[in-house]
């Protein structure tokens, strides 16, 4: 067997173990099926779908060698004993800032980083509204013989008592009318950027910048019409609106491990190479082979090094005082490139001297 396929059987391996794993969850969660609702069935399936491509997706990623090798570097800076309060302090920092508040955004365009901003927020709030309904794991029930009255369940255990008709049961059954919102919002941005900025226009991709957001669009709409049909319509068209929705669904679920959407798990995971960047400016700091001037840290010019070796690229200088081209500075690369250049260009010239041809 392969190096590449082993790689794809541990990834199979870690894709059917987080499936089996949600899988039960939903059974134990919803007690033994007893609070899943059938109608959600095809949810169910493409959340399970989605679990095992992402997961197998993840593990694919992790097994490559930079990533591997920032995977394993971040890990062991962030846990190192004289350095973990100080971690911990700076990831919840940067958790907020960087994940929450898309600050990386924000230093680039108030307009992008508000549509990232609402996207996020909106996917995030609808997730975290329709994963446990749909598992089974939150339900709502009446309050004894009062019909006026809900109390809610999660994972079969009592929570709060709240009437059907106040402002707490407004927010919490209209929950995916603000997500579908705050989605539609941050949709109409990202496309007003790809219709006046030509450069995102030109760069952008159908399946990797248009679909995402088409596919968001059509479940928030979708949304808020079974909303305004079920409270004004009397639930006309009711039934088709449904089933449009469920497919919108559906098709998202399936697309998370392919299509862009991906990036929404590895970004956390890119967290770690912040700390693996602090661990070497503590550290030693690697000299410019030919200027002597420090360019970088030590750590990750070593760690550089073995990971092109171990991709089969081989950048070393023999019968030099340089032994690898990763020891010399970004500013002395552009210099030797020139004066490569320059030499080519000399040995040529002289070459047509010699024929007696013009330069």
């Amino acid at each position: 067997m392969g190096h590449f396929e082993a790689d794809k059987v541990r990834a199979s391996i870690w894709g059917i173990l987080v499936t089996a794993v949600l899988g039960v969850l939903i059974i134990i969660g919803s007690r033994n099926l007893a609070h899943f609702d059938a109608a959600l069935v095809g949810y169910t399936f493409a959340t399970l779908f989605a679990a095992f491509g992402i997961n197998y997706r993840y593990s694919m990623w992790l097994q490559r060698p930079p990533t591997k090798m920032y995977w394993r570097r971040g890990w062991r800076y962030f846990l190192e004993p004289s350095a973990l309060p100080g971690n911990i302090l700076r990831l919840l920092t940067r958790v907020t800032a960087d994940i929450a508040a898309n600050r990386f955004i924000f230093r680039r365009n108030i307009t992008r980083w508000m549509a990232h901003w609402l996207l996020m927020a909106g996917c995030i709030l609808a997730a975290a509204i329709t994963f446990p309904l749909v598992w089974g794991w939150v339900h709502f029930q009446t309050v004894g013989e009062s019909f006026d009255r809900y109390r809610t369940y999660v994972f079969g255990f009592p929570g709060q008592e709240f009437a059907i008709d106040s402002i707490l049961a407004f927010i919490i059954f209209h929950g995916l009318v603000w997500s579908s919102i705050l989605v539609i919002g941050g949709v109409m941005l990202a496309f007003r950027r790809r219709m006046i900025d030509h450069g995102a226009a030109a760069g952008q991709q159908f399946g990797e910048d248009v679909m995402p957001l088409l596919l968001l669009f059509a479940i928030s709409v979708t949304g808020l019409m079974l909303t305004a049909s079920y409270t004004w319509m009397k639930g006309y068209a009711y039934d088709f609106l449904a089933i449009m929705h469920a497919v919108t669904v559906i098709m998202t679920l399936l697309w998370l491990p392919f299509g862009k959407f991906f990036h929404i798990f590895q970004r956390p995971a890119q967290l770690g190479v912040t700390f693996y960047k602090d661990a070497g400016a503590r550290s030693e700091q690697a000299e410019c082979r030919r200027c002597g001037t420090p360019f970088a840290s030590a750590i990750m010019v070593r760690d550089l090094m073995n990971v092109e070796k171990e991709l089969g690229f081989s950048y070393e200088i023999n019968g030099q005082d340089v032994e690898h081209y990763q020891q010399i500075c970004p500013r002395c690369r552009r210099a030797m490139f020139g004066l490569a250049q320059g030499r080519l260009w000399r040995q040529r010239l002289g070459d047509r001297l010699q024929e007696g041809k013009p330069g």
